[in-house]
């Protein structure tokens, strides 16, 4: 069983202000994307940047076999949100925005304005017996007052680079929360996973508050044995994607994995084989991205590469 997450870019229907200009840039884009899902064939892929349940429908229309969808209902400023498509019925469990109490609104911007919840939806779902949560937190391409990408001066910078921090910790901190929901306190017995655009590196603090109890991780001398964390504990597949394929985007030329898979520990001793892009395909091909989103409005395929963990019965 191979399971996912991808960060689909800009899936709009053509006519808006963000998806392609016209319906033959859309058309190219859905048959990327539709080509790249066919050869990549998993049980289950969370996706992220879905502008339009509609273009989700038709990419979901382009791939063979019964597909089934569940989306978040709730959108950023651009109307994206995340979601699932699966090979088998999905049960949602939870859509949720919200910020666990205690935890208190964060600062967004130099009015001092605060936010208290999740700018997209963090959205989890049944298959079978597996749980599964996707999620898309707040990103490091920063955006600057009156619909700016550039910054008037590096203060500006650094302060809503900080403001960026507030927020993807805290909708860190909420993905946990709903991790401890699906765990239950025996991720010894229930197949959870936690995956999604995390929008930071594996090492980033915003991404190791998803791992809960510290120790045991895949490469230390404590992974193999059993301690009582290993019922509230996720582990990140990272380690186990080969090094030299070892990233998601790539970033004003630099690599970077930005998109994570998380098992619970009954699934984690069952996986075979991790990866980005496609299995067996070497290196993934990725495009620079910028700190504007705009040029790539109309491009084919997406500026991010899958990730992918297999596993075994």
């Amino acid at each position: 069983m191979l399971l996912g997450t991808w960060n689909l870019e800009n899936l709009y229907r053509p006519g808006g202000p963000f998806g392609p200009e016209d319906e033959a840039a859309y058309e190219t884009k859905l048959a990327a994307l539709a080509d790249v899902i066919t050869r990549l064939d998993p049980a289950l892929l969370g996706v992220q940047e879905v502008g339009d349940a509609d273009a989700l429908a038709d990419l979901a229309g382009m791939l063979a076999g019964t597909w089934h969808i569940a989306l978040s209902e709730h959108a950023d400023s651009r109307g994206i949100r995340v979601g699932f498509l699966s090979r088998t019925p999905l049960v949602v469990l939870s859509d949720t925005t919200a910020f666990p109490a205690p935890l208190r609104p964060v600062q967004a911007d130099d009015s001092g304005a605060a936010v208290a919840e999740a700018g997209r939806g963090l959205l989890a779902v049944r298959a079978g017996a597996l749980s599964v949560a996707v999620a898309h937190l707040k990103s490091k391409l920063l955006s600057y007052p009156d619909h700016r990408f550039h910054p008037r001066d590096e203060g500006e910078r650094a302060r809503c680079g900080a403001y960026a921090l507030y927020r993807r910790t805290a909708e860190a901190t909420a993905l946990r929360a709903l991790a401890d929901k699906l765990l239950a306190g025996d991720g010894r017995a229930r197949d959870v996973v936690v995956l999604g655009d995390l929008n930071d590196e594996p090492r980033a603090a915003t991404t190791q508050i998803l791992l809960g109890p510290p120790g045991s991780e895949i490469g230390t001398a404590g992974f193999a044995a059993d301690d009582r964390g290993d019922a509230t504990r996720l582990w990140n597949v990272a380690p186990l994607i080969p090094v030299e394929q070892r990233f998601s985007r790539v970033n004003s030329g630099r690599r970077e994995l930005i998109d994570h898979v998380l098992c619970s520990h009954r699934l984690i001793r069952r996986v075979t084989a991790a990866g980005t892009g496609l299995p067996n395909s070497g290196v993934p091909e990725l495009p620079s991205v910028g700190p504007d989103p705009a040029p790539r409005r109309s491009a084919a395929g997406s500026d991010h590469a899958p990730v992918w963990v297999r596993v075994g019965n």
